[in-house]
């Protein structure tokens, strides 16, 4: 089998000693290694000499994946598992994901799964009134794009929530959330991932993502609202954003909000040349440090979302 007959997931997706219902492989020097046959199962030591060593990811062929989606819906129905379990178990498995939305070829595909994704977030919401806190609370502070975008959707429902949007706006928002730095997938990997500020070369490459991203939906089956949530969410309402330096009255709604979520969880994030601000210090510096830029009735909001997270903990 070649690499394009896996696909990539989480360890943190098991617990010890569970029958796990498909066979997970390796890649040891290029090569796919049947490392664990389907029934068997891994022991809490294995676990963690694995997270350790390989990175926190194996592989699944993919004629089995209808059985990887069957086990972690049955963990996510099970009332034997605690909402933070299950928080921590929803996270792992969309992880994998969106780095095919990033990576794999098959963009269909990869925006597919976004659907599923965003309705299982949304499923666990509706079911669970502690489920938005429990996600919030497991944001991974890291600012690589996978876990950036997975934040930036979960912001984005929760505010999408506080605001007043429910059902297929609801998912259209979060689907729009998730794939908004899809454009990303243009820019060169050391431009992404490089440690430090970036020169000005570099910062002009990075600027055209969002017509990257728009370019890529253009030639896919999705709406003009999750199109705009790429294409829009750097623009800003003072009408000085990029690409367009669109005045904010036409700024659709849902790039307005990703607007504010992906700078929320960019100025909480640690990275190497930022020291990250606690979730008040983020909103109050937009609020006050970039006064005019941000919808204030969403923004606003966000305080909202920032509240029940705290009265929750």
């Amino acid at each position: 089998m070649s690499n394009l007959e896996y696909f990539k997931i989480q360890i943190g997706s098991f617990n010890a000693d569970e029958e796990i219902p498909f066979d997970l492989f390796l890649t040891i020097n290029e090569k796919q290694i049947h490392y664990l046959k389907a029934g068997d199962s891994l022991s809490e030591e294995k676990i963690a000499k694995f997270k350790t060593r390989l990175n926190n990811s194996v592989l699944i062929p993919m004629a089995q994946k209808k059985k990887y989606k069957e086990f972690i819906h049955n963990k996510m129905s099970s009332p034997d598992i605690s909402t933070n379990e299950k928080a921590f178990l929803l996270r792992e498995s969309s992880k994998s994901l969106i780095e095919e939305l990033f990576e794999s070829p098959e963009v269909e595909d990869a925006l597919d799964c976004s659907n599923q994704v965003i309705q299982e977030f949304m499923h666990f919401m509706d079911t669970d009134p502690a489920a938005l806190t429990q996600l919030i609370k497991l944001s991974s502070h890291d600012f690589y794009t996978y876990n950036h975008s997975l934040d930036v959707s979960i912001y984005s429902l929760g505010l999408g929530k506080i605001i007043g949007y429910s059902g297929k706006d609801l998912q259209e928002l979060g689907e729009g959330a998730l794939v908004h730095d899809i454009g990303k997938r243009q820019v060169h990997v050391d431009i992404i991932t490089k440690a430090g500020p970036l020169d000005d070369m570099e910062w002009m490459q990075m600027r055209k993502h969002p017509l990257y991203g728009l370019k890529i939906l253009n030639d896919h089956n999705v709406s003009n609202a999750i199109k705009a949530c790429a294409f829009e969410h750097h623009e800003n309402m003072m009408g000085t954003g990029y690409p367009q330096k669109l005045p904010g009255s036409e700024i659709h709604p849902f790039a307005r909000i990703i607007a504010i979520t992906d700078t929320y969880d960019a100025l909480t994030t640690q990275r190497t040349y930022n020291v990250p601000k606690t979730p008040e210090e983020a909103l109050n510096f937009m609020k006050n440090k970039l006064k005019g830029k941000y919808d204030e009735d969403f923004l606003e909001a966000m305080y909202s979302v920032l509240f029940k997270l705290k009265s929750a903990a």
